[in-house]
């Protein structure tokens, strides 16, 4: 017979369960990036891919807007950034229709201040950032790239004894960004597809340069404050992956000053400090989890019913 706490754990891992497969059903509407307000609303496909940076600089796609805020950081990026060094910054990608803060959720379970990573390339006299989101392998000014940044920022160099590898390195970055190597949606280990730590990581490999190993994901450093997640996320990745997520598949992170990219003897510290501040706190456990999921979803709610009215798109009776 199972005892009260293991029948209130059951009860908090279903709940949970619920929420994220109401985000899934939601999850054709996915949510916004913090650069959407950038691309027409004409456009389709990878808007940070090579045909639509193509287009920008041919004109058929006008040029990119700019605002204070973009300038200053490009005037930082000209002044300070190199081939080759590694980007960090604590994002704010949403997952299962937005519902699930995907990118506060990893900082949090592997106890880094970071969620993402990205390889600078200075292209003609312009620092641009390579990584992987969600529509493939992208190519953004840096200043773009930072907008996503809602916290901590970091950019390490790699140190001498590497520079000699950075060009080959960045004809990695290049050659994944021209053939669109899809988002790895699954943290495969194959080269078939890249999330955005995995490309950091397999570029600077592909020189038998090798910045961290990487973690199990049911070894993150604090994934126990969020064991119902850990269970729902096998069920909930079978509904719509291929090979669902396990807490076996090894997965390179950001890290800390222990482990992942950030830890690597391979680079130097150049800049650690806060690009923004925060203006809500890390999910500390499940229930903050589970708390922030379903006041996302009662707002998408909303949203939906006063965009489309109680009888559809047009909002008027039949």
């Amino acid at each position: 017979m199972g005892t009260r706490r293991d029948d209130e754990e059951g009860g908090f891992a279903m709940l949970w369960f619920y929420c994220l497969m109401a985000g899934l059903g939601m999850a054709h509407n996915d949510a916004s990036e913090a650069t959407d307000w950038m691309k027409p609303a004409s456009f389709k496909g990878n808007f940070w891919g090579p045909a639509a940076t193509r287009a920008r600089e041919t004109g058929e796609l006008p040029p990119l807007p700019t605002n204070p805020k973009l300038t200053q950081w490009a005037a930082w990026g000209k002044t300070v950034l190199k081939d080759g060094d590694v980007v960090f910054r604590l994002g704010d990608a949403k997952a299962l229709g937005g519902v699930f803060p995907l990118s506060r959720f990893i900082a949090a379970a592997t106890d880094s201040r970071f969620s993402h990573t990205g390889i600078v390339a200075i292209e003609n006299g312009i620092p641009v950032v390579y990584d992987a989101s969600s529509d493939g392998v992208q190519r953004q000014p840096f200043e773009v790239w930072m907008l996503d940044c809602i916290g901590s920022f970091g950019v390490k160099r790699p140190r001498a004894e590497v520079q000699k590898s950075i060009p080959a390195v960045l004809d990695f970055c290049r050659a994944k960004f021209e053939q669109q190597t899809p988002f790895d949606f699954e943290f495969n280990p194959d080269d078939a597809a890249f999330y955005c730590v995995e490309l950091t990581e397999k570029a600077f490999r592909s020189q038998g340069l090798k910045l961290s190993e990487p973690v199990k994901i049911g070894d993150w450093d604090r994934l126990e404050k969020y064991p119902m997640t850990a269970l729902s996320t096998p069920m909930v990745t079978r509904s719509f992956l291929e090979r669902p997520i396990t807490m076996e598949q090894p997965v390179f992170v950001p890290g800390n000053d222990r482990q992942g990219v950030w830890s690597s003897p391979l680079l130097q510290t150049i800049f650690d400090g806060e690009a923004a501040k925060l203006t809500e706190a890390a999910p500390a456990n499940d229930l903050h989890l589970i708390g922030h999921a379903l006041l996302t979803f009662r707002a998408k709610v909303n949203e939906a019913a006063m965009k489309f009215g109680p009888y559809g798109k047009t909002s008027e009776k039949p």
